[in-house]
């Protein structure tokens, strides 16, 4: 077996410094075949403060100083190389590419690449940037910063009512920035409560107390099995945007909020981004700053794999763009497999969270192991 990537790139060089997380202890450990390397146990070896309770909370450096060291410690034969490309082979199996040139065969292919390529620009706010999203321009995402201060003394724009967009929002403002969140809907900014105000009598899931929560967490395998609708729906809906209740105090008189009902157009004035709103009362607005972020998440998009072969893609069984996935994560192409985030919509929105791998992981090897035993 051969393990390409960067690991933890995604958090080291995607998030703002200053990040903490919204994920708590229990949901952010990765799993593993045996004991000892949970965030704890990295805490414990690093000698950090234990992260064990609800109430802690995790510093993006903390989490990705543990993901370095769990990979150290059970993928020590990791390769920090990019797959360019993945084809199939008419003889069965796989071409794999990569950048340095080197080229091989492969029975089995496991696709876990997390964020990467999958940030999402609404269309309205690309109008805004006609060459792409860049911090040096008028639009960019929120997935291109990883210091906020390049903004001290700047108005900006942050889109979106989710932890990334209102933590975003905070960051910036701690940094000296003039700023303002865009969000859609009434009541659209909100933040969950203390884990101390959590209903006591239901059950525990990583997420919270709830049926539902509970469900997701622990009996993802019935997931696929919904209406396609209804899958999409949940994995859109549950767990959807809220701020952690710890991010509240430092929100509130610090960053302005406006909801309205939609963004009706983007574009520039004198190089400076120019949004028309649509408030909640039916009144067209215009909104100025010096630059805008769109906070606006992540959507699984298989064309966005650029790596994957156009012909190997065409093949693939897909469900509004995502992978329609079988048994152990398995694609409708034999030997090609996906998980994490690109699986979500098969096997539900825990598959967006660490945690998930407690359930995929075991699963998937399992399905390898039985179909490339000999």
């Amino acid at each position: 077996m051969r393990v390409f990537g960067e690991p933890m790139v995604s958090w080291d060089a995607h998030m703002p410094a200053g990040m903490l997380l919204k994920s708590t202890p229990v949901a952010s450990s990765i799993d593993a075949p045996q004991r000892g390397h949970t965030l704890v146990d990295y805490c414990d070896a690093a000698g950090l403060p234990r992260l064990i309770t609800d109430e802690d909370i995790i510093p993006v450096e903390t989490f990705v100083g543990y993901g370095r060291w769990f990979q150290e410690k059970l993928v020590p034969g990791l390769e920090r190389v990019r797959v360019v490309s993945v084809d199939q082979r008419q003889a069965g199996g796989f071409e794999v590419k990569l950048d340095s040139g080197e080229q091989f065969a492969a029975r089995a292919v496991v696709v876990a690449t997390g964020l990467s390529g999958l940030a999402r620009l609404p269309r309205e706010l690309g109008a805004a940037a006609p060459d792409g999203p860049s911090p040096a321009g008028p639009v960019s995402h929120s997935a291109q910063h990883h210091d906020l201060t390049r903004y001290a003394g700047q108005e900006l724009i942050v889109v979106g009512a989710g932890q990334s967009a209102l933590e975003t929002a905070v960051l910036a403002a701690e940094a000296g920035a003039r700023v303002r969140v865009v969000a859609r809907g009434r009541r659209s900014v909100a933040f969950g409560g203390p884990p101390w105000e959590q209903p006591k009598l239901r059950p525990e899931s990583p997420f919270g107390r709830a049926w539902s929560l509970y469900a997701f967490s622990y009996y993802a395998q019935a997931y696929r099995h919904l209406p396609a609708g209804t899958r999409h729906y949940l994995t859109r809906r549950v767990l959807g945007p809220l701020g952690a209740w710890w991010l509240r105090e430092r929100f509130e008189g610090k960053v302005e909020a406006r909801e309205v009902r939609r963004i009706a157009t983007a574009g520039t004035r004198e190089g400076r981004p120019v949004l028309t709103v649509e408030t909640l009362g039916g009144r067209s607005r215009e909104l100025t700053a010096d630059h805008v972020i769109a906070a606006t998440g992540y959507r699984v998009d298989l064309a966005a794999l650029s790596f994957l072969g156009h012909g190997l893609r065409a093949r693939l069984a897909v469900s509004r763009g995502t992978p329609k996935l079988g048994p152990g994560y398995a694609s409708s192409v034999p030997g090609l497999y996906f998980t994490g985030m690109l699986a979500g919509s098969s096997y539900g929105p825990v598959m967006r969270f660490v945690c998930g791998t407690e359930f995929a992981s075991p699963r998937l090897a399992r399905h390898l192991a039985a179909a490339y035993r000999s």
